[in-house]
């Protein structure tokens, strides 16, 4: 089922904490990150990391999407991240 993240990278953002931040205080992997930022799936045990890293819920962090919006998330982020 498609996820996005879109919420974690918020969470980011107004913590002023770069996604390497997170690795190192997560203790996760670059690749985990890397599955991340292109919205794939993850271990929950990855997830559960990065929630009791920024003190918030799954629900604050990710949010899975019905195949029909799969597609306009994902051209959405593409968008964000050329401009």
């Amino acid at each position: 089922m498609p996820v996005s993240y879109n919420k974690l990278w918020k969470i980011l953002e107004e913590r002023k904490m770069l996604k390497t931040d997170l690795i190192k205080a997560a203790g996760i992997s670059t690749n985990a990150m890397a599955k991340l930022g292109r919205d794939e799936d993850v271990r929950v045990g990855v997830l559960i990391k990065i929630c009791k890293t920024l003190d918030c819920k799954l629900v604050h962090a990710a949010k899975i999407i019905n195949n029909a919006l799969a597609k306009q998330e994902r051209t959405r982020m593409s968008e964000l991240k050329s401009s």
